[in-house]
């Protein structure tokens, strides 16, 4: 079975691994293709806003919401800027990845 399956049927919750006023949380997924790995990072900014990056690949690849018609990256950020990382996790499955582990600090 495929690390992808496996987070599909058991999905962690790595949300609880989340400390709370967190600066920066870098969430590691996994694909559906190949099992290939990537790196998401939220990072709060000058504004005490938090920002996502694909580390490199674009955001649009990971087809957030794909379907529920899209989430947009703002989104995710505003979710972030409110700690609700339960959702923000969830719009991340909603895509052709899902998330396998989390730190933050």
């Amino acid at each position: 079975m495929s690390k992808y399956q496996e987070l599909i049927q058991n999905p962690p919750k790595v949300y609880q691994e989340i400390e709370i006023n967190a600066r920066e949380v870098i969430l590691y997924v996994v694909s559906c293709m190949c099992d290939n790995r990537y790196t998401l990072r939220f990072k709060k900014n000058d504004n005490d806003e938090f920002k996502m990056s694909g580390m490199g690949f674009a955001l649009s690849n990971f087809q957030f919401g794909l379907r529920e018609g899209g989430i947009e990256p703002f989104e995710m950020e505003w979710e972030a800027d409110q700690e609700n990382w339960i959702d923000v996790v969830d719009m991340i499955n909603s895509g052709t990845v899902k998330v396998e582990k989390v730190i933050s600090r």
